[in-house]
């Protein structure tokens, strides 16, 4: 671990910060005695927030079309799991802002990784859905660390990645003295997510695991990996497509035991998923 990074994010006072209504839920929830009532008193304390949870409740993600009118309704509806990932989602949006453009590519691909994270896990089955989506949603949180601490700089290994075409984790090493994978761990860490998530964002390009003894942080990293990819074949949160990019090669696939013909199918159900739902769950 780079020990300057580590010494400024955990020392950092204006970092960008979970609003203190995802945190209030995540606790109420992981308390195991937390009640309908208090999650809907908790989440109505946020007008900005209580409005995204409904309309992100209502989007065709979660089957529901405009039927959840109010709190309550969402939380019964949704479930308690459920809920704190729209809660997290409708939250971390705000982390994106201000919203120019390079926000609203990393926020696009950010929550297109989340989806395709669902999607790849429910396919798989024997993986909870809602933490692959929230794993996803926050795989490349670091861009937006490195972006709000130094955005000139971001900035260059963006237009290096566009006018080049290459591979964002090559370019960052040309302006940053550490990658997005390591200042994601650490911010992480910092809100206190669990270690499983930190290995996760860590591990998402490189999969350089030691004395790995939890295999399912292993497959939730291949699903986290996967979705990335599908992110990028279709040009989600970049300029273009990557078309010839082979999915059927990679590690996570090969982990994962899906084939050509099973990658391609959720590949396209991804990319429906994706455009029905994309102006549903936009950061804006």
């Amino acid at each position: 671990m780079n020990t300057e990074l580590e010494k400024t994010i955990m020392s950092a006072g204006d970092l960008p910060t979970i609003p203190i209504v995802a945190t209030k839920v995540m606790q109420l929830i992981e308390s195991d005695r937390a009640t309908a009532a208090e999650l809907s008193k908790v989440v109505s304390s946020d007008p900005a927030v209580a409005a995204r949870v409904l309309k992100i409740s209502n989007s065709s993600f979660y089957g529901r079309q405009g039927k959840i009118q109010n709190l309550s309704s969402a939380i019964v509806l949704l479930g308690f799991t459920t809920l704190k990932s729209v809660v997290v989602t409708a939250s971390l949006s705000q982390v994106y802002q201000p919203f120019g453009l390079t926000e609203k590519m990393l926020w696009e691909h950010s929550f297109g990784a989340g989806l395709a994270s669902k999607i790849i896990a429910k396919s798989i089955g024997g993986i909870d859905q809602e933490e692959a989506f929230l794993a996803g949603l926050f795989h490349d949180i670091g861009k937006v660390i490195m972006n709000s601490q130094d955005p000139a700089k971001f900035q260059m290994v963006m237009e290096r990645c566009y006018n080049e075409e290459i591979r964002f984790n090559e370019a960052e090493k040309s302006f940053f003295s550490f990658t997005h994978e390591e200042a994601g761990a650490l911010v992480i860490k910092k809100w206190n997510f669990p270690d499983a998530l930190t290995q996760i964002v860590q591990q998402h390009h490189a999969f350089a695991f030691s004395e790995l003894t939890d295999l399912s942080v292993l497959q939730m990293t291949s699903v986290i990996n996967l979705a990335d990819l599908f992110c990028i074949r279709l040009g989600i949160g970049q300029r273009y497509p990557t078309e010839d990019l082979s999915l059927t090669s990679t590690k996570a696939a090969g982990f994962l035991g899906l084939d050509d013909e099973k990658l391609e199918a959720l590949l396209e159900e991804f990319s429906e998923a994706y455009e029905t739902d994309k102006s549903s769950l936009s950061a804006a």
